[in-house]
């Protein structure tokens, strides 16, 4: 093996690595979060995300790429979150094009009911990752970087 193959290798194991531990979180957060407030992870995130937002609203585009979703995605998601009456969407009155997302009341309630028990799970996930020898460098990453 040449030393760019070598490169190759360590890169493609960082990346199983990451792709393990990301796995590890997000089954658990997905159960958890099912069965304590009938929210998907991603449906979790994009409530948290907007709810970040202080008072303002956020483009669909925006919201796409903060939750690491296509705009198609993001659109099906969105629509399923209004119909459940969690976020609601606003025309743009400067470009009619624009469209803004923004949690409604309910939505707001039920993202402060989940809370606690995605942060109590994302760190019960972290705790369990840190027994397996191949994630603890990522998960000691990732409480550096809560740090910062």
């Amino acid at each position: 093996m040449s030393i760019g193959d070598d490169a190759v290798e360590v890169r493609a194991q960082g990346w199983y690595t990451l792709a393990a531990l990301h796995g590890l979180i997000d089954s658990r957060l997905e159960r958890a979060l099912q069965a304590s407030s009938k929210l998907s992870v991603v449906e979790f995130t994009v409530l948290d995300v907007l709810s970040r937002q202080d008072g303002w609203h956020m483009r669909m585009q925006q919201l796409s790429r903060a939750a690491a979703l296509s705009n198609s995605a993001t659109t099906r998601l969105v629509t399923r979150l209004e119909d459940r009456n969690l976020l609601t969407r606003i025309l743009c009155v400067d470009d009619r094009r624009g469209i803004y997302t923004e949690l409604t009341a309910a939505g707001k309630r039920l993202l402060a009911e989940a809370k606690p028990t995605h942060d109590a799970t994302l760190e019960q996930a972290l705790a369990e990752a840190r027994e397996t020898p191949e994630l603890l460098p990522l998960v000691d990453a990732l409480h550096g970087v809560a740090l910062v």
